[in-house]
């Protein structure tokens, strides 16, 4: 209707604006798609920059009262800090654990319920469980880590930095250093060897502890297999084996405020059993080894007494005269021909001899090895105590076949220590040396190494890592408390004396300069009571021709629980050295013996070493973590020795904290805390022999 159209005045047609807004419906889409890949751009952007760039490269994973636990993103480490960031304690690098290219958030706590555990999946290739332990009264926190592989034969690695550390511990290695940053061993299983036939191996003092100069102490589970691997001035590794069982790697990292706090925290938590002493009497006399080579019983009965009366004619006072194994085997074997003889009628000289040697001072050397071309070896063979050596199965249900190995040259056999009947059949024969022979002293060696694992052998459940060596040691406490052992790991609270490891007869870091690193080490991990090696290094087996070196080691000897010989004094011919020798001995005997029988009585209440570091009178100091020529006995005496060849002066680290000292030789006063100290004495010809090593007493 037209009417209807003149309503509508508008001149457009209605077909011309349907067109147009189609046209405007294109364009806004295109503009609206355009700007929605811009967003997308843009917060694909934002989100690479927020993961690269502006993602925190720590997260808090666990806090304390003073420290915490951060997981560093970029370096794969778990660090431990105080709150203030102020000061690190220690970097963990876990980054080893998985494949190195794949981003770990490490922030995803599975444990979240419970503020002082954290958990997670590492990888689909580990879990892992951290837990906080926050100890008020010590004013120490200890972090308990635990990793556990979700697949068979996964290695687990942590690596502890040595940057800004010094780390102490471990395991003794030939060439000791204090502290262990400049060592290096490749990994391996951490379990004592015999450095003499291992000479790479960990040896002498063993211990799964760790301390480290910033304050912290590291504990390894003694209930997994473990390998240890330094890197010098980088890191030490701590790895598990590879294994069907899936072996777990466990540690516990604690803080403190410093290293002195956390080592005496360590110390209570690494023993729990109660300390024995050893029979300090043996602290009095020195060792001498018998040196010559004698293939008969009659030749050693001769040879002792003369050199028993070589010391007595030296005035060298009384001694303890020692027996190698070959030797106590000689000298048992005369006995038993004596015992045989007395039944038949013996001769006057037999009756006359053997109570003189009954009367000597002697220590005998012992092992648990026995000589397969033995008579004992083949009797056990034919009365069925085969069971007395390790041995394995023939088969599932087989007879058992002995191991065999090889002990000074020899094919032996090695006794089977959780065999109750081999334990008594073996302390029953040192029960009938000791009455044939009257020795109090007994030299127990060979305890190193695992047999089944050296020669690629499953060894039984109870005897794998270092398990035979604590048996070992158990034995050797019912032996008598006057019983040395050739090492130690596990048994530090047992009465017995270890021997240190033997060095070089030289001036390097494997002969002189070792011996206050080495004895520093021992202390450190609880082994106080030690026998170190003659003055003048024992392992050549040779007599010392140099004077300088033998009186430069007896100056440090002397200062040490006991002093033992391998060269005799008289063999330069020269009175000084006997009027020194003699000296140091009476030194050692009048000043020595009752400061570390002192100092015995607080090792066992409180676990203090007896010899110490110099950082244990200034923990806070750091000139103090690297001295490795000076020590302390207790915290009254400093003992610097000179260990350079020619020196005739040398400079004494006196420790900052308000602390006089005094010098034993002219009773003057010091508060400096460097002293150059020179050691001319104008009053003797042998100017570089006779200077003594300083000593220094705090008042």
């Amino acid at each position: 209707m037209p009417h209807a159209r003149n309503r509508n005045p508008s001149p457009t047609p209605e077909v011309t604006w349907d067109t147009g807004l189609k046209e405007m419906n294109e364009t806004w889409k295109g503009a609206i798609a355009c700007l929605g890949v811009a967003i997308f751009f843009v917060m694909t952007i934002g989100i690479i920059y927020w993961q690269v760039v502006d993602q925190p490269n720590k997260n808090w994973i666990l806090r304390g009262t003073f420290s915490g636990l951060i997981w560093e993103r970029r370096t794969r480490s778990l660090v431990i800090q105080t709150l203030t960031e102020d000061k690190t304690f220690v970097e963990i690098d876990v980054g080893n654990v998985g494949n190195p290219e794949i981003e770990v958030s490490f922030v995803r706590n599975l444990c979240w319920l419970n503020k002082t555990e954290f958990c997670y999946t590492w990888d689909s290739v580990a879990e892992v469980k951290i837990s906080l332990e926050v100890d008020e009264e010590t004013e120490t926190e200890c972090y308990s880590m635990t990793w556990t592989p979700v697949h068979c034969h996964v290695e687990l690695k942590d690596c502890f930095s040595m940057t800004n550390v010094s780390w102490y511990g471990g395991a003794g290695v030939r060439g000791q250093t204090w502290p262990i940053n400049d060592q290096n061993a490749t990994t391996q299983p951490f379990t004592v060897s015999d450095l003499k036939d291992n000479p790479s191996g960990f040896g002498s003092a063993l211990e799964r502890y760790f301390l480290g100069s910033s304050g912290v102490a590291v504990f390894v589970s003694p209930d997994v297999p473990l390998q240890l691997g330094m890197d010098s001035r980088q890191q030490f590794c701590l790895q598990s084996l590879p294994s069907l069982e899936r072996l777990p790697l466990q540690y516990t990292v604690c803080v403190a405020r410093n290293v002195k706090a956390a080592h005496q925290e360590a110390a209570q938590q690494l023993s729990h059993h109660g300390r024995e002493l050893p029979n300090l009497d043996v602290l009095w006399l020195p060792f001498w080894k018998l040196l010559a080579y004698m293939d008969s019983g009659p030749k050693v009965e001769r040879e002792l007494r003369t050199f028993s009366n070589r010391l007595r004619r030296h005035q060298l006072g009384e001694g303890v005269i020692s027996l190698s194994e070959h030797s106590t085997t000689l000298l048992s074997d005369i006995d038993h021909d004596y015992l045989k003889s007395r039944k038949r009628g013996m001769t006057k000289r037999l009756t006359r001899d053997l109570p003189l040697v009954k009367l000597l001072n002697i220590s005998i050397t012992l092992s648990p090895f026995l000589g397969v071309d033995t008579t004992q070896f083949h009797a056990s063979l034919v009365d069925g105590t085969e069971a007395y050596w390790l041995s394995l199965p023939s088969a599932p249900q087989g007879h058992l076949i002995p191991v065999m190995s090889r002990w000074r040259g020899r094919f032996c056999v090695k006794l089977n220590v959780t065999n109750p009947g081999a334990v008594s059949w073996f302390l029953d024969r040192v029960g009938a040396l000791q009455a044939h022979l009257g020795m109090e002293y007994i030299m127990l060696e060979g305890g190193e190494g695992n047999l089944f694992e050296e020669q690629v052998l499953r060894p039984p459940q109870t005897l794998g890592g270092d398990n035979y060596f604590g048996l070992l040691a158990d034995l050797a406490t019912r032996m008598g408390d006057s019983t040395i052992v050739t090492a130690g790991t596990r048994s530090n609270h047992k009465p017995l004396f270890v021997r240190m490891t033997p060095m070089q007869s030289d001036w390097s870091p494997m002969g002189l300069k070792g011996i206050i690193p080495s004895l520093l080490h021992h202390t450190l991990l609880g082994y106080n009571f030690l026998i170190p090696d003659a003055v003048g290094g024992s392992l050549s087996g040779n007599l010392l021709t140099d004077e300088e070196l033998f009186i430069r080691w007896l100056e440090i000897a002397a200062f040490l629980p006991v002093i033992s010989f391998h060269t005799p004094p008289w063999i330069y011919n020269e009175d000084w050295v006997l009027n020194l020798t003699r000296a140091y001995i009476a030194k050692h005997q009048s000043d020595v013996v009752p400061l570390i029988e002192k100092y015995a009585e607080e090792w066992r209440a409180t676990r203090s070493p007896i010899y110490r570091p110099m950082w244990w009178l200034s923990p806070s100091d750091p000139v103090t973590f690297t001295i490795d020529d000076q020590f302390l006995i207790g915290d009254e005496v400093l003992v610097a020795p000179v260990v350079e060849k020619g020196a005739v002066q040398r400079d004494i680290y006196l420790p900052d904290g308000g602390f006089q000292w005094q010098d034993s030789q002219n009773a003057q006063t010091e508060r400096i805390t460097l002293l150059h100290m020179p050691l001319l004495n104008p009053d003797y010809t042998h100017v570089w022999i006779i200077a003594v090593s300083a000593m220094y007493i705090l008042r």
